[in-house]
């Protein structure tokens, strides 16, 4: 072997160590995904906690996931976890709007960007953007619909709502409600709603069975059922078939759970919005990515995903019967 060769050989060997250097450095420089949930136990949160993870590592991202079984104690030490373990991006879903503000302030101020999914937090946060679907402009849409449907009917609405305090909910009754008031006006030039009775369903279908039950005994008019999610409304309707009571329309502010699409198309349950748990996580953990990588700016406080109502015309664009959500 000449000399020549075998300094070439050697330049190759350490060419090829350089590389095999560099793809360990990038290997250990993967960027750190934590997923912090306030809750597991319901379909919704089990799919975007899936999506975000799946997106996560697509993206080349290491992924450090918690579930904060409804406790906000257990989440801020999640995420402070988190913090000490490198992350360089929060996805985050609060089990509280206040309760959250340090933890999600701590995390920022140790260069990670945070975004925010689903539920509210308190915007005095320094999070990087806020992303979910429309409550405003679903709840239009929705309303529209119920003009649409129901005609001029007078409305006797039985609503259930999530839970006392709780900014998302106030938002979606409060956006199919002006979405109603504002078609009928629109239609006659005068408005026929009565909210006859509200019922809290804590987000599950057996709390809307439980609530519609005590909505039923204190109301013999009801012909409308709004609630804000549709895993309530659900759980409404078994109340009612229980009842024997008929001519209720059932129409949920949110969601777009597969069970309730499977009604749709059955014909036995008017409309809902949707709101994607997968579109939603899958949507910020690109916008975290980017962040993380020095690519995004000018990004909004809040990121909406698209609204629309699914109903009987267009439900199997949405419909998947394997989608875990």
């Amino acid at each position: 072997m000449t000399r020549l060769m075998s300094r070439m050989m050697s330049g190759a060997a350490l060419a090829v160590a350089a590389v095999l250097a560099s793809s360990s450095a990038l290997a250990a420089d993967k960027i750190k995904v934590g997923i912090s949930m306030k809750v597991l136990n319901a379909p919704y949160f089990a799919a975007a906690m899936d999506a975000a993870k799946t997106r996560a590592t697509e993206l080349g991202g290491q992924v450090i996931a918690a579930d904060a079984q409804g406790k906000m104690q257990k989440q801020i030490a999640d995420v402070e976890d988190m913090i000490t373990r490198g992350i360089k991006v929060l996805i985050i879903d609060p089990a509280d709007p206040e309760g959250l503000v340090g933890a999600v302030n701590e995390a920022t101020a140790a260069g990670v960007k945070v975004i925010v999914i689903d539920s509210t937090l308190d915007p005095k946060a320094k999070y990087l953007t806020l992303v979910q679907s429309s409550n405003r402009e679903n709840g239009a849409l929705v309303g529209q619909w119920v003009v649409g449907t129901m005609g001029d009917k007078p409305l006797k609405i039985a609503l259930i709502s999530g839970e006392k305090g709780n900014p998302v909910g106030k938002e979606r009754r409060d956006g199919v409600l002006e979405g109603i008031i504002e078609a009928q006006l629109a239609k006659t030039g005068k408005v026929d709603v009565q909210v006859v009775g509200q019922g809290w369903g804590n987000w599950t279908d057996e709390g809307g069975l439980k609530a519609m039950e005590d909505l039923l005994v204190a109301n013999k008019d009801i012909n409308m059922v709004l609630g804000e999610n549709d895993s309530m409304v659900l759980g409404a309707r078994r109340a009612i078939e229980s009842a024997n009571r008929t001519g209720i329309t059932l129409v949920a502010a949110a969601d777009g759970q597969k069970e309730a699409l499977a009604l749709i198309k059955q014909g036995k349950y008017g409309a809902t919005a949707l709101n994607d748990p997968a579109l939603v996580a899958r949507t910020a953990v690109d916008i975290g990515m980017k962040a993380a990588q020095g690519q995004a700016s000018n990004v909004p406080k809040i990121s909406y995903t698209p609204s629309a109502v699914i109903d009987k015309d267009n439900v199997d664009k949405f419909y998947n019967p394997k989608a875990i959500f």
